[in-house]
């Protein structure tokens, strides 16, 4: 699926994904919510671009969607991009030179760091659909729209995987 990615963001795909299945291959997708067990986090990421997949041609049949499944390709490829850090030992985080702190629970800044560490180029659209891909939160205006389309597509994604299919594909 990160060949869908449009190409100046797929080497970078392809090498994070390389370093996280090299040297944090069985991190888990959340500590107690969802995919909660070895490997959880592929798993997770997956499903939730399979879901994109799946989502996006059914619903831009119906109404031209003004985003591309590439964006949300990458959107969701990136979304939970600091967990596995953040559940990594000393030892396997010593793989990340760059890293001088783990990172919190979503941590936006540690995310931004890490994405600019493998040189993804974001647009506007795509920075939204990080920011606001688990919802608007604390920057909820009524009546204004903070989260945009491709954020709450790929927050429907999201929140299908770790929400009802949450426990699925268990893998050991």
């Amino acid at each position: 699926m990160l060949e869908n990615i449009e190409e100046h963001n797929r080497q970078p795909a392809k090498s994070l994904w390389s370093d996280l299945k090299n040297y944090l291959p069985k991190a888990s997708g959340s500590g107690k919510s969802h995919q909660a067990w070895e490997y959880g986090y592929r798993d997770h990421i997956q499903e939730v671009m399979n879901l994109a997949y799946i989502l996006y041609k059914r619903l831009d049949s119906e109404r031209k969607l003004n985003f591309s499944l590439a964006s949300a390709t990458l959107v969701l490829f990136l979304h939970d991009c600091e967990k596995p850090f953040k559940q990594a030992s000393d030892k396997e985080l010593e793989k990340f030179p760059w890293i001088s702190e783990r990172p919190k629970k979503s941590d936006k800044i540690f995310q931004r760091k890490l994405i600019e560490q493998y040189g993804f180029v974001l647009s506007d659209e795509e920075w939204n659909g990080l920011k606001y891909v688990e919802g608007e939160n604390e920057d909820y205006i009524n009546g204004e729209r903070v989260q945009g389309p491709l954020a709450a597509f790929c927050h429907t994604c999201d929140t299908i995987s770790a929400r009802i299919w949450y426990d699925y594909p268990k893998h050991g």
